[in-house]
């Protein structure tokens, strides 16, 4: 049974307790939190779970194997190196940690103490992002052009960072999970309509070799909730709505026909080269992805296993959200990565 204490019980931190307390193979055991009120929801929910206000008392524990930690990004950097110095494997709420010098040296002492390094990209556990990367390995899409992504609403805002360091890892993370290639330059531009210099509003462009792009949309001011993802290939195309119960995923078999092979002064000539075929929608398993993700979690404990989403994964969108950063406060010139 693998023993597990919790940093931080906010907006994030029930759903982490409440997963991982379901699960077979683990047990909360303990949850700390600087708020009496978040302590005492614990203990109304769950009262055989200890509740402290020191963190210490969970890192320190020998009674505890891991330790997830969901408290604002300024904080994962040190909770998790006093962790994993104290033998405990680390799940981390995204983003990793504040700058990629600091990602590097927790890979490290992972990798030296022999522990596992988890960074809660929660959407790769879902059932539409298993059935498209499943469609992409099937080569149902062909070759990839674009994908472009909106994740929009409003609120909830943050106090210690922009919105790009909110809402942008679940998209990257996303991103490089379904096609498997490094970017090479990063552009981005945003602003804050406040003022507290945050930026609310922001627009990415991740740049590959090849003909593949990348485009995000991201805000916390938009008067309408939007989770939609578009992604090109030349063989087919996917819309893909997470608000929705049903059709969650549409495949359309619609693009410029053999336009990956036609030179653009012969597709200028062509007067129909468009091609409109039928839309299907594939079976999406219904599954709490959080829930996947914990199960994996304490697997790669047992077992060893390098996670999808480990540290090194949290890394690589580290440094996207360094890149699109520095582009940022250059006005939106390209950052090479």
């Amino acid at each position: 049974m693998l023993k597990i204490g919790v940093i931080g019980y906010g907006y994030w931190g029930p759903n982490i307790v409440r997963n991982f307390n379901s699960i077979p193979g683990a047990s909360v055991v303990s949850v700390c939190d600087l708020e009496q009120n978040a302590l005492s929801q614990v203990k109304n929910n769950y009262p055989g779970i200890n509740i402290t206000n020191d963190c210490n008392d969970i890192i320190k524990s020998k009674e505890i194997d891991a330790v997830a930690i969901i408290t604002p990004v300024s904080t994962h950097y040190a909770l998790a190196k006093n962790a994993l110095r104290n033998g405990k494997h680390v799940f981390i709420e995204k983003p990793f940690v504040a700058n990629s010098a600091q990602a590097m040296e927790l890979i490290e002492l992972a990798e030296i103490k022999n522990l596992t390094i988890m960074v809660d990209h929660t959407f790769l556990f879902s059932g539409a992002v298993k059935k498209i990367k499943q469609l992409i390995e099937e080569d149902v899409l062909g070759d990839l052009y674009y994908f472009d992504s909106i994740r929009i609403n409003l609120g909830l805002f943050q106090k210690d960072v922009n919105v790009i360091w909110d809402l942008a890892p679940h998209d990257l993370s996303i991103m490089h999970h379904l096609i498997g290639k490094e970017p090479i330059a990063v552009a981005a531009t945003g602003i804050s309509h406040f003022n507290d210099d945050i930026e609310n509003v922001a627009y990415i462009t991740v740049y590959f070799s090849g003909n593949l792009i990348a485009h995000f949309n991201v805000s916390w001011i938009s008067p309408v909730k939007i989770r939609t993802t578009l992604i090109g290939g030349h063989k087919k195309m996917i819309v893909w709505n997470d608000l929705v119960s049903d059709e969650k995923i549409r495949v359309y078999d619609r693009g410029v026909e053999n336009g990956h092979s036609i030179t653009r002064e012969k597709l200028n000539t062509l007067r129909t080269s468009y091609r409109i075929g039928d839309m299907w929608s594939p079976k999406v398993k219904d599954v709490e992805a959080l829930k996947c993700e914990a199960e994996y979690f304490v697997e790669c404990v047992e077992t060893g296993k390098r996670p999808i989403n480990d540290g090194v994964a949290g890394l690589r969108v580290v440094r996207m959200l360094e890149s699109s950063m520095k582009s940022l406060k250059m006005g939106g010139e390209v950052v090479y990565m």
